[in-house]
Parts: C-alpha cells; structure tokens; sequence
C-alpha cells in the first residue's frame, strides 16, 4: 500500500485538492470539483462515444466496476433537475453524484515515487523512511490522472448556456458539456440495465 502520508502529499501539495483527516484517504467533493459515480462499462462506453480521449475532458478513476468521473462543483446538486430536462427522471439509473460535503476514496497517486519516471515527481519529505512505493495497486486507481501544475477546473464538464443534449461529440481539446456527458452517461447506463433484466433468470448471478 502506498504510504498514507506520502499520498496525502501528492494530493494536498502536488494538486491542491482537499482531503479529510484518517485513513483511508479521502478527497473533499464540493470544494474544486464534484464527482459521478457510475458503472465502469457504461462509463467507458460513454467516453469512447463523446471522444473523450487522454487530452480531453477532466480527471477518470476506476475503483472494481464503478467509474469516477470528475466533473465541476456544484454539478451534484444540478443533477436530479438536469436528469428531468433530459427527460431520464423516470427512469431507475445506476447514477449518482457526491457534492458539497461528500467524501470518495482517493485513488492510489499516479506515477509517484518512480524515480527517473516520465511524471518527474519528487519524493515528499520523510518518504524514505515509509518504505513505501508509488506502483502498487490499490483499491481505486487513475485511468485518467490528474496533471500536477494544471488547474483542474478548466478540464471538467459544466453546464454551458447552450447546452445541447443529445449531442455527439465534444470540441477538440475541451471537456464535454455536463448536460452531454449526463446524457451520454444516462444512456449507457440504462442500455446496461435493460441488458441486465434480459438476462434469463437462470443465468442471473446468485
């Protein structure tokens, strides 16, 4: 396990982001940013259909079948009414967001300790004495990491003035709006939920 200490560290230090006392670590949502938690398959199917590749859109962990998807703060509070306008409030979806006053486990750092890496992170103070190494896996992980130095705002879906549900894609080198990401998100969700009740009962996991 990385070093308690030396991941808070990276996060307070490296990113500026707020974490809550004890162990595990755990990240402040509401503060820079809020956080979508959604099944990891219709996760990455939604990426793959907004295009969002390594250089667009914000921060994406994965933590067993739950994708974390960061987006802006105060988006978790926009969520059930944006829900309504989309015209998926109806429905039973696997979605949900943590906001002002929520915590979610903060994945392992991503490429700390490996000296000489292509991240170029500097060892924190006393992490010689932790014994501890920045490539062991844990519990929840980057798939799409954050870049120390980079303001972590200008990367995450907000809602925009126009925005257009329904939409495609996203414009090159921007994150999706919030209102397509959601969408995108519902959609896929839904799919797999309806997937899911085809399944022949027999075949259904005890």
């Amino acid at each position: 396990m990385v070093g308690a200490r030396r991941t808070r560290w990276w996060y307070e230090d490296r990113l500026g982001w707020e974490t809550a006392p004890g162990v595990p670590l755990r990240l402040r949502t509401g503060v820079r940013f809020d956080v979508l938690d959604v099944p990891a398959e219709a996760g990455r199917a939604a990426l793959r259909r907004l295009g969002a590749g390594a250089r667009t859109g914000g921060p994406v962990a994965l933590r067993g079948d739950r994708m974390l998807l960061l987006v802006a703060a105060g988006s978790a509070e926009e969520l059930p009414g944006l829900l309504e306008w989309l015209e998926w409030g109806s429905l039973p979806l696997d979605l949900s967001a943590s906001g002002a006053g929520g915590l979610v486990e903060a994945p392992l750092p991503f490429g700390l300790g490996r000296e000489g890496g292509a991240s170029g992170e500097r060892e924190p103070p006393g992490a010689a004495e932790e014994g501890v190494r920045g490539d062991q896996q844990g519990a929840a992980v980057w798939l799409r990491p954050p870049e120390p130095g980079r303001e972590v705002e200008d990367s995450l879906p907000a809602l925009s003035a126009v925005a257009a549900p329904g939409g495609g894609g996203s414009t090159p080198g921007r994150a999706p709006d919030l209102a397509r990401l959601v969408d995108t998100v519902a959609t896929h969700c839904h799919r797999l939920r309806l997937r899911g009740a085809a399944v022949p009962r027999s075949r259904r996991r005890p």
